[in-house]
C-alpha cells in the first residue's frame, strides 16, 4: 500500500468517465467559469439541499471568502479550533480578524459545546467556524441553537465531511454557510485544487460569487473590497461532476471499514473511533495512543503507512506564537500529541484491513 489514500486506485475505475469529460472541455474552448462550473454549481447544491453554490479556487479561499462574505475583518474576532490543521486560522488571519479557540471533546476530537458555550458568554465573537473534522459532524444542531440566542454567524468547515448526514440534512446546511475543499484526497475530490461554499441565503451567495472574481459586479467593475482571482475551472469541475455520481457510495464503503477496524482492533494501548451513523463519512479513520511514534515505527516496518492529522495546535505552529503566548487548550495538545491515521479509502479491501488490525493488535 503506497498511502493512506492511493489515488491510483481510486480513479483507475472511472478514468474513461474523467477522459470523457476532459475531452467535452478541451474541444469546447471554454476553459474559466463556463458551462461545466455552472452545471456543477446546480447539482452540488441540489445535492446539498442548498439553495446556492459557489466554487472558488480551494477550500481555504472558501473559509476566507465566506468570512468576508459575512463582513470579518480586522475589528473581528472569530472562534474555531486549533486542531484542524490551520486551515481555519489562516482564513480567518487573513481577513485580519483575530482567531479565539475552543477546545475539543475528548472522545471525538470535536469543537466542545461545553467550551463555546462558555466562550460566547465570555467573550465578543463575531462569527463561528465549526470543522466537521475526519469526517464526522460536529453537534451542529446544538452549536446552531447557541450561536443563534447569541446573533453569531455560523461557517460549517465540511472539507472533510462531504455528504455527511444528521436528521437527513447534509453537513454544511445548518449554518449560515457551508465550505468545502475538493482536494484529490478528499471524499470528493477533484484532480487537482478546488472548492465550493453552498447557502440558502442570496446576499452571502451573491457576495462570494464577486469575492473570487475580484469583486466585481460586472466586468471591471469592483464594488466588493477584498476580492481576488479564486475561480475553479471547467476541468476540474466536469471531473467533479462525474465523480458526484459514486460520492455516497464511497461514503459507504469508508463507513464499513472505519467500522471493521473500530470492531476488530483491539489493544490496550489504542483508543479506537466509536462506530459512527450518517453523520460520520470516514473521511480519515484516527486513533489514539501515548505511544504513538513506536507504533508508526512497528507499521512502517510492516509496509503500512500513516500519518498524523494533525501534530501542532495552530496557536503554537512556530510562526504564529506570538500571537497566542497565553493560549492553552489541553484537550487539544493531548490529542495533537496522541492521534494516528490509519489507511482508509473506499478502494481497500476486507484483506487489506483485516492485514493492518493484525499487524495493530500484534504490537
Amino acid at each position: 500500500m503506497k498511502a493512506i489514500n492511493d489515488l491510483d486506485r481510486h480513479i483507475t475505475p472511472i478514468v474513461k468517465m474523467i477522459e470523457e469529460a476532459v475531452s467535452r472541455v478541451i474541444a469546447s474552448g471554454w476553459y474559466i467559469l463556463g458551462p461545466e462550473v455552472i452545471a456543477f454549481e446546480q447539482e452540488f447544491s441540489s445535492y446539498m439541499g442548498s439553495t446556492y453554490c459557489v466554487t472558488v479556487g480551494n477550500g481555504t479561499d472558501a473559509l476566507e471568502l465566506a468570512l468576508r462574505a459575512l463582513g470579518i475583518n480586522h475589528k473581528s474576532t472569530v472562534l474555531t479550533v486549533a486542531n484542524a490543521g490551520m486551515y481555519s486560522t489562516s482564513a480567518i488571519l487573513a481577513t485580519g480578524a483575530i482567531p479565539i479557540y475552543a477546545d475539543v471533546r475528548p472522545d471525538t476530537s470535536l469543537i466542545d459545546v461545553v467550551d463555546v458555550t462558555r466562550l460566547v458568554t465570555e467573550v465578543k465573537i463575531d462569527a463561528i467556524i465549526i470543522t466537521h473534522l475526519y469526517g464526522m459532524m460536529a453537534d451542529i444542531e446544538q452549536l446552531i441553537n447557541i450561536t443563534r440566542d447569541k446573533n453569531i454567524p455560523v461557517i460549517e468547515d465540511c472539507a472533510q465531511a462531504h455528504g455527511a448526514i444528521i436528521n437527513e440534512r447534509k453537513a454544511g446546511s445548518f449554518g449560515d454557510i457551508g465550505c468545502f475543499s475538493f482536494y484529490p484526497t478528499k471524499n470528493l475530490g477533484a484532480l487537482g485544487d478546488g472548492g465550493a461554499i453552498i447557502t440558502n441565503h442570496s446576499d452571502l451567495g451573491g457576495r462570494v460569487r464577486q469575492l473570487r472574481q475580484y469583486g466585481w459586479d460586472s466586468k471591471y467593475h469592483a464594488t466588493i473590497a477584498g476580492g481576488r482571482n479564486s475561480r475553479l475551472d471547467e476541468i476540474q469541475a466536469a471531473i467533479l461532476r462525474v465523480k458526484l455520481t459514486f460520492l455516497d457510495n464511497w461514503n459507504n464503503r469508508r463507513r464499513e471499514i472505519a467500522t471493521r477496524y473500530s470492531h476488530n482492533i483491539n489493544h490496550p494501548k489504542i483508543i479506537t473511533q466509536a462506530i459512527q451513523g450518517k453523520n460520520y463519512v470516514a473521511h480519515l479513520y484516527v486513533i489514539k495512543t501515548t505511544e504513538r511514534d513506536n507504533l508508526r515505527q512497528h507499521l512502517a516496518k510492516e509496509g503500512i503507512p500513516s500519518d498524523i492529522h494533525y501534530p501542532i495546535p495552530d496557536y503554537l505552529q512556530p510562526c504564529y506564537t506570538h500571537l497566542f503566548p497565553k493560549v492553552y487548550k489541553p484537550v487539544t495538545e493531548q490529542h495533537c500529541g496522541e492521534v494516528l491515521t490509519l489507511p482508509c479509502f473506499p478502494e481497500m479491501n476486507d484483506t487489506e484491513v483485516d492485514l493492518i488490525i493484525n499487524h495493530i493488535n500484534s504490537w
